[in-house]
């Protein structure tokens, strides 16, 4: 199918249509009336016209979208938006300049269900955290989890990690907060850690060993599988259902990742209005830092990536947002005075603030961001009882 527009003429865009190595069997008239005359208008074209890339899906069962429309009717986000809503139905959406394509995803043969985001820092992995424990209930759960971080070959862990565990770790070369050891650590579910590396608009990414984790994930057998994105890569893998936590639906093809998952995680009252129109049921929800153990009154530094509110915490005399930014993070913990360092599980929290609370005798007490979401652990119930009814997905909504 083709998307044209009024501000070429009719002739020019007849002409392409019978140019261009494609049959094309319908097209979407995305506006404009600049070179439209009267009577010839928008119906001259010589194939039917329809209103939406759906509707051309249902009616004529095109294989590709060709976008031969452009500024001023189609921007960027326009075109972003049209290209989500092509991939989303299972086409390659081509330009005269590029091409986007559906990612890849293997047939997965248990009950599975993805988290995924779109960008790093956006509560992701807590999601993925409070979505193991929950299923872990009253059911055998695997996570499988990639990152940028992640071992060089599916890494398998039995036990939560112990601080001297991931202090071993990065002693040893290794990534210790990557997000499989960070899951396996706080949700006390066994975590298959793999990793990925380069991440496409649609979340495609060059390499990854995740297959490899999916494999491994199968032998044994759980009754459900977590898949964990990685910023905005997602899992190559055909799920059951997805979770998108999103901090924004309008830049690029994040319209698409809302577009195939079942529900929206945000805590932004814009992105909820943006997966409404959408047509996805959008969920608010807020993080809460939680320590591991209980700080007894100690007085307590803290160590973050992001905003997770620290206010609920009496012990708490110093807070650093600075756990990806190390330099500053250094000096923050050269000036801290404080009985308990309490840290999350991420970027230099095991190199830097582990290490130095083991030189100066200081106890570490890792801590995990809360969910606070009304609604969720009855959607994902829901989501995993229709994941194992219905046959998974592939990376498209259909």
């Amino acid at each position: 199918m083709a998307v044209i527009d009024g501000e070429h003429y009719v002739p020019v865009v007849v002409s392409a249509l019978a140019e261009l190595p494609y049959e094309f069997v319908a097209a979407l008239f995305a506006g404009g009336t600049e070179k439209l005359r009267g009577a010839e208008g928008s119906d001259g074209y010589g194939v039917p016209l329809v209103s939406s890339i759906e509707e051309a899906v249902d009616a004529y069962g095109p294989e590709v979208v060709v976008d031969l429309s452009d500024e001023p009717v189609l921007g960027p986000r326009e075109r972003f938006l049209l290209a989500s809503r092509a991939l989303a139905a299972g086409l390659p959406y081509v330009g005269a300049d590029f091409r986007f394509d559906v990612p890849a995803a293997e047939p997965f043969p248990l009950p599975s269900l993805a988290v995924i985001g779109t960008g790093k820092r956006v509560g992701k992995t807590a999601v993925t955290g409070h979505v193991a424990r929950l299923l872990a209930r009253d059911r055998e759960v695997v996570v499988v989890s990639m990152g940028r971080g992640g071992p060089p070959g599916p890494e398998v862990v039995e036990a939560p990690p112990t601080l001297d565990d991931l202090l071993a770790f990065s002693r040893a070369g290794r990534h210790a907060a990557s997000d499989h050891l960070e899951t396996a650590a706080l949700a006390g579910v066994p975590t298959i850690g793999c990793r990925r590396c380069g991440g496409g608009l649609a979340g495609a990414t060059f390499t990854a060993n995740v297959l490899e984790g999916a494999r491994l994930a199968v032998e044994r057998s759980p009754d459900v599988v977590v898949f964990d994105g990685s910023g905005a890569a997602i899992p190559p893998i055909a799920v059951g259902a997805r979770i998108l936590v999103a901090h924004d639906l309008d830049s690029g093809l994040n319209p698409y990742r809302a577009l195939v998952s079942d529900v929206v995680l945000t805590m932004d009252d814009d992105v909820a209005a943006a997966a409404d129109a959408l047509g996805r049921r959008a969920i608010r929800f807020d993080l809460r830092l939680r320590p591991a153990e209980p700080l007894a009154g100690r007085r307590a530094a803290v160590f973050t990536t992001g905003p997770a509110p620290v206010e609920h915490l009496e012990e708490v005399v110093f807070c650093s947002r600075h756990l990806s930014d190390r330099e500053a993070l250094s000096r923050d913990l050269q000036s801290v005075d404080a009985d308990v360092f309490v840290v999350e599980l991420k970027a230099a929290a095991i190199d830097l603030v582990a290490e130095a609370a083991a030189a100066r005798g200081i106890d570490l007490v890792l801590a995990d961001n809360e969910v606070i979401a009304p609604g969720l652990d009855e959607t994902v119930l829901e989501l995993v009882d229709l994941a194992v009814e219905a046959p998974a997905r592939d990376n498209s909504s259909q």
